[in-house]
């Protein structure tokens, strides 16, 4: 897809007359049929196609190849897995020794070309091509995703319902979970559902935090599939009515992945979840995890602390389990003693002295604890806290000179405090050995290729001030972003979005952020909980001194175009 000043260029060194009410129409076309600009110009007769891509071929100084027709072999073609292919729409045509050449509708788009550098480990020589071109040989993709699928109905017919082994291991059947393996992590997924149907099998992708419905398998392949998965993982092929979790390694290209697998009995059959971790995947940074610059102090300073307790709160998928990661990483020194108990463990640190709860042998949080503090830790990291007795060990640990990384399920920082309390700990053991508590959620990223600036309307205002004190907003933006003259009117105030295109898969987010509340545990938040202080009380209290609410952190990064403003209200919905 050619960007509109590369076309503009184009048209007038080319010398095509089309007038700006012309081209005005064809930019409101593409967007509403989601094509580029080029395609429409096609479509609607105001250039003639070949001649157009030849001159637009000698503009951009690459050559033109023409894919219609042409025999592109299999390894080639799947040198770049499709889901790869379509995003970035290209394609593998023909490769001598260490050259590949790739087919693109946009030569101009050297972040693609680099990345496929780096994923083929191949010198790329770039052609144009036209987009129809493309389609069609994007086409081979799911050409042979359905020879396979057809190989597996014939097959799968012949095999008996008891020889789930043999079916498992059909190269047709191999083929078809490597292809849901593989989309899924090109694609950023992290988690993978298969879900039998009555007369089908639906597979989803989580990706940015939500569900999207991916492709329909028939329902004829169900077994096969899920015994695959289940040799993958090492559970039992033989048993169907009890649910089993196993895990597996892959690797694609250069990444090296585990799926954790979660196997459950449901009425059409077995319901497969499989959650995608990196393996080596770096600790983020706390730039990167989202914190805003005082934040980001508190929590530097809390973690300089040799002793105490660091709390993480939200629900489940708020990235509480990262945000531990990342600090484990900032204190993983060669001069300390760092031991975990998690459930289960997400991904291998180095350094890092990592145990995995078993209740079903007595392993739980509990005891797990009580062993590590026999095994002189420094640092010590527990999944998550969810009895009196974990909270009971985990304090007296704070309080013996370790410092102790955890997780809550609370809505915000404040009421993290109040709940230790109703587990049955003493208000000056919580007093005294809280540092900070970090509360947050997970927001999607504007994309940053479909991106553009939105004013808000009156619909936006009155959404935003059911659960926000509007006349608040422009000041908190004003302290903490830089606006415009113009911007000190609510109506004025310039935010973004994402339109939507190939590279965010039309949604108009990739990727996602952390938005975040830091209560820092000073004398006076020590007094109220000595106090057993209300949770509205304590927050009362930290807001005087400056802390910034989830919401309000998100509305400052909505500002900074980072995210939404509706993506901000829907997840600090309570």
């Amino acid at each position: 897809m050619l960007p509109s000043g590369t076309i503009k260029k184009i048209l007038k060194k080319c010398n095509y007359a089309v007038s700006p009410s012309q081209a005005r129409v064809t930019q409101a076309k593409a967007i509403k049929f989601n094509k580029s600009w080029d395609e429409i110009l096609v479509q609607d007769g105001l250039v003639d196609e070949k001649k157009f891509y030849e001159c637009a071929a000698k503009q951009l100084g690459v050559p033109l190849v023409n894919l219609r027709g042409r025999e592109i072999r299999k390894e080639v073609l799947n040198l770049i897995p499709g889901p790869v292919a379509g995003t970035h729409q290209v394609v593998a045509f023909d490769k001598s020794g260490n050259e590949i050449k790739l087919a693109m509708t946009d030569p101009t788009d050297l972040q693609s070309v680099e990345f496929l550098r780096r994923k083929t480990g191949l010198e790329p020589k770039i052609y144009l091509t036209t987009p129809a071109d493309l389609r069609e040989a994007l086409r081979r993709y799911h050409a042979e995703l359905q020879d396979d699928l057809k190989i597996v109905q014939e097959t799968t017919g012949q095999v008996s319902a008891g020889d789930l082994k043999k079916a498992a291991e059909e190269v047709s059947i191999v083929n078809v979970v490597n292809s849901i393996l593989e989309h899924a992590v090109y694609e950023g997924a992290s988690d993978i559902h298969i879900e039998p149907a009555e007369k089908e099998v639906i597979i989803r992708y989580r990706i940015d935090g939500v569900l999207k419905p991916i492709m329909t398998l028939p329902k004829i392949i169900q077994s096969g599939v899920v015994a695959r998965i289940k040799i993958l993982a090492n559970l039992k092929l033989d048993e169907h009515m009890v649910p089993q979790d196993g895990r597996f390694k892959i690797q694609i290209q250069d990444d090296k992945l585990a799926f954790r697998v979660s196997v459950l009995p449901i009425y059409d059959g077995e319901k497969i979840v499989m959650r995608l971790l990196h393996e080596g995947a770096k600790p983020l940074t706390l730039d990167q995890l989202g914190l805003l610059p005082l934040p980001q102090q508190l929590v530097e300073n809390a973690i300089k602390k040799p002793h105490g307790m660091i709390l993480v709160t939200g629900p489940t998928g708020s990235g509480k389990t990262t945000t531990l990661y990342s600090l484990l990483g900032i204190l993983n020194q060669p001069g300390v003693n760092i031991s975990t108990v998690e459930d289960p463990i997400e991904y291998r640190v180095n350094g890092v002295n990592q145990s995995q709860i078993n209740p079903k042998v007595g392993f739980t949080f509990a005891t797990g604890l009580r062993a590590l503090l026999r095994q002189d830790p420094n640092i010590i990291m527990v999944g998550e806290i969810r009895d009196q007795e974990t909270a009971e060990i985990a304090i007296n640990a704070a309080m013996t000179g370790h410092l102790v990384l955890s997780t809550l399920h609370t809505n915000d920082a404040a009421t993290t405090l109040p709940r230790l309390l109703d587990m049955g700990v003493p208000p000056f053991l919580v007093a005294f050995t809280a540092n900070i508590i970090i509360a947050q959620r997970l927001v999607r990223k504007i994309c940053p290729h479909c991106k553009q600036e939105w004013r808000l309307n009156k619909t936006a205002v009155a959404e935003l001030g059911r659960i926000f004190d509007i006349a608040q907003l422009v000041p908190l933006l004003k302290k903490s972003t830089t606006l415009k003259s113009e911007e000190k009117k609510l109506e004025n105030l310039l935010f973004f979005q994402g339109t939507g295109c190939r590279r965010c898969g039309n949604t108009g987010y990739k990727g996602r952020i952390g938005i975040y509340e830091i209560l820092e545990i000073d004398e006076e938040i020590t007094r109220k909980i000595n106090q057993r202080a209300t949770a509205d009380e304590i927050k009362r209290s930290a807001r005087n001194k400056g802390m910034l609410t989830i919401l309000e952190d998100g509305l400052i990064k909505a500002k900074m175009g980072i995210t939404t403003i509706s993506e901000v209200l829907r997840v600090t919905k309570e």
